[in-house]
């Protein structure tokens, strides 16, 4: 199998690296400008793609009820959303006076670089990702878990009971849900028997892996992107955040540019869901190929990696979106039964059969 290089973005970073080296003859301080260059390249990338996908979300639910959107500002309302992140700019941010102002500030910044770290070990394209860590799966996992720890602390500080019902909620659904999300990525590990994101794309070369796992991979990626639409708090799962009960839930006391913040940190967290989605489930930047047919291969491999990549996790984001407007907003308890009787039963009992299918060598 071989994509061609001159579409993909796999020699860029050595070009780079390259171009510095002239610069900066000191490795230290060649590596901590490499550093500062990605950081900015990264929070670029992440602020474009907020927007992008706010627009995205207005389009979406636009079609859903069959309306315009965003149709005023700008070409087909494609600068509503700009318009928008000024006023936040502008809006002035209000601190409550009963509130612990250290946390109430530092909340924030918590849960946008937690949503900002889960991104170091997506590989964009072929050969193209920030940190190659060989245990991605578990990096993920792990750091996305502190933005609970914003959250908490967002509606702790807020002195707000609204605010500390809607932390808390968060926190119960959060741990809740983890635990499927986590089972069902452990269904592609024992598959691929690699925790690396790049060993798992690899291991799809010859067909992703929801193809090839048969239905027991179905299963785990049905309960995957259900199970991480609920821990990133996300319709009908946004108990955290009810208008109709919580005025706001646990951001009910932030304004301006914080609470631009928890918008921003949301569609970071729904890409990074769905980036992996498409990695471990759909083959991330692997073309789509299917077993020896040579010349149908070929033509795929045409195609650049990064398109691949990105038109597969749009294609999961437009699914978490369209829950938005498809299902109306679970209760408590119907959110924490769905969990503990449903998901995460079905979690386990597919594990085993993921486990005695790779063992058997059941899969294609």
């Amino acid at each position: 199998m071989k994509i061609l290089l001159a579409y993909s973005l796999s020699g860029f970073a050595s070009y780079l690296h390259r171009l510095l080296s002239g610069f900066i003859p000191d490795a230290f301080w060649l590596m901590v400008t490499e550093m500062v260059i990605t950081g900015v390249c990264l929070l670029v990338f992440l602020i474009l793609l907020a927007f992008f996908l706010g627009y995205m979300e207005r389009k979406v639910a636009a079609f859903m009820e069959i309306r315009f959107g965003p149709n005023r500002v700008g070409p087909k309302g494609t600068l509503q959303i700009v318009a928008d992140t000024v006023k936040l700019l502008f809006k002035e941010g209000l601190t409550p006076d009963l509130s612990d102002k250290f946390l109430f500030n530092l909340a924030p910044g918590i849960i946008v670089i937690s949503a900002m770290l889960a991104v170091a070990p997506i590989a964009f394209a072929k050969g193209f990702q920030i940190w190659d860590i060989n245990i991605g799966v578990l990096y993920i996992s792990s750091v996305s878990s502190i933005a609970v720890i914003g959250i908490l602390m967002a509606g702790w500080s807020s002195s707000n009971k609204y605010s500390i019902i809607g932390a808390m909620r968060a926190g119960a659904q959060i741990v809740s849900y983890e635990l499927s999300v986590g089972l069902s990525l452990i269904s592609i590990v024992v598959l691929s028997g690699s925790l690396s994101l790049n060993d798992i794309v690899e291991s799809q070369a010859n067909g992703w892996w929801i193809l090839k796992g048969h239905i027991p991979v179905l299963i785990s990626f049905v309960i995957f992107v259900v199970a991480s639409t609920a821990e990133i708090n996300r319709a009908p799962f946004d108990l955290v955040e009810a208008d109709q009960e919580l005025t706001g839930g646990f951001n009910t006391e932030y304004g301006g540019m914080k609470f631009a913040m928890f918008l921003m940190s949301e569609y970071i967290n729904l890409f990074v869901v769905s980036a992996v989605a498409a990695t471990l489930f759909l083959g991330g930047w692997m073309p789509f190929h299917i077993g020896n047919f040579t010349a149908f291969n070929h033509i795929m491999d045409y195609i650049p990696s990064s398109i691949w990549f990105f038109g597969k996790t749009l294609f999961i984001i437009f699914i978490i979106m369209q829950f938005r407007w498809t299902f109306p907003r679970l209760r408590i308890d119907q959110l924490l039964n769905l969990e503990w009787k449903y998901l995460l039963p079905i979690s386990m009992i597919n594990v085993l059969l993921v486990t005695l299918m790779a063992i058997m060598g059941w899969h294609f």
